[in-house]
């Protein structure tokens, strides 16, 4: 049914109206769709799933071509982005695009249903300006990092299963808390790889998201456990770009503190009270673990 996702977005892109916004669309890598396969785990007997999954995957491509432009970034799942190609107006404007079509397109939907997406773009874009001022400055409180995380990213994690689960009439709120921690235990493992795989698999250079000012949750863990002089040293490294010694250093003292086991150990947790809120639905039970096979 994911193929019926993919002719949706089409769909949508092309009814837009504009032949260079369908041209550019079709410049982005699909990535993994996790938005989409959790409506159709959940709600796949709606006949209308394929189109919300569709929708709720166009708000995020949008939300994707706005960091990109904040962050500077260069490339998007291996390929080079858009800001890159075109330009950064040319993204902005592309991705408000895909916003309005996302939500002009939402309306149809139950209130409830469009409310609970709508309500996480929300929180996305919040925790998008949050992740940018926390970025100004090496950032060791784990708290404030996780209310970020929650924000930026498993917000519209959550939506995606809380619409699903309301429009086929499952328990809501149990299913939202499925698709919060689901969001959560994702990012997690991604910052887990963006230190523990090469550049050719993360389709950009290891340990970027620290030269970017990222603090995630490796790095506030091993600042825990560092004396003062080598918490001076981590700090210094902050937004600069590392030589191969530095990568060296960091990675070497994440392996003795153990800041990568401590950070998948809590993506495991969270992982877990996620399938304990949906009891034996095993597809989204195999979401959950093919989500945790990704970092070792």
């Amino acid at each position: 049914m994911i193929e019926t996702v993919e002719k949706e977005i089409v769909t949508l892109v092309e009814e837009i109206g504009y032949s260079e916004i369908t041209r550019l669309f079709g410049t982005l890598a699909g990535g993994k769709r996790l938005r989409a396969k959790l409506v159709l785990a959940i709600a796949g007997a709606d006949a209308t799933a394929p189109r919300l999954g569709a929708i709720i995957e166009l708000i995020h491509a949008a939300s994707l071509l706005h960091d990109d432009v904040i962050d500077d970034a260069t490339l998007r799942r291996g390929a080079p982005s858009v800001n890159a190609t075109e330009d950064s107006k040319t993204a902005i404007m592309l991705g408000d695009a895909l916003y309005s079509k996302a939500y002009s397109t939402l309306v149809a939907y139950d209130e409830a249903v469009a409310k609970s997406v709508a309500d996480a773009v929300t929180a996305l874009s919040v925790g998008e300006l949050m992740d940018v001022k926390m970025s100004e400055h090496f950032n060791s409180d784990a708290d404030a990092y996780m209310d970020m995380l929650y924000l930026k990213t498993a917000a519209l994690i959550e939506a995606s299963a809380k619409a699903a689960a309301l429009m086929v009439g499952k328990d809501a709120e149990a299913y939202a808390l499925y698709g919060k921690n689901l969001g959560i235990s994702f990012q997690i493992i991604d910052d887990i790889l963006d230190i523990v795989s090469d550049e050719a698999t993360l389709g950009k250079p290891a340990l970027h998201d620290y030269v970017e000012g990222k603090c995630t949750l490796p790095y506030i863990y091993l600042h825990e456990a560092l004396d003062d002089a080598e918490k001076k040293r981590l700090v210094s490294y902050h937004k600069k770009q590392l030589s191969a010694e530095d990568t060296a250093w960091i990675k070497a003292k994440m392996k003795v503190h153990h800041s990568i086991e401590r950070s998948y150990a809590l993506a495991q947790e969270l992982s877990d009270k996620a399938i304990a809120a949906v009891g034996d639905d095993m597809r989204l039970v195999g979401i959950i673990e093919s989500m945790m096979k990704r970092s070792f």
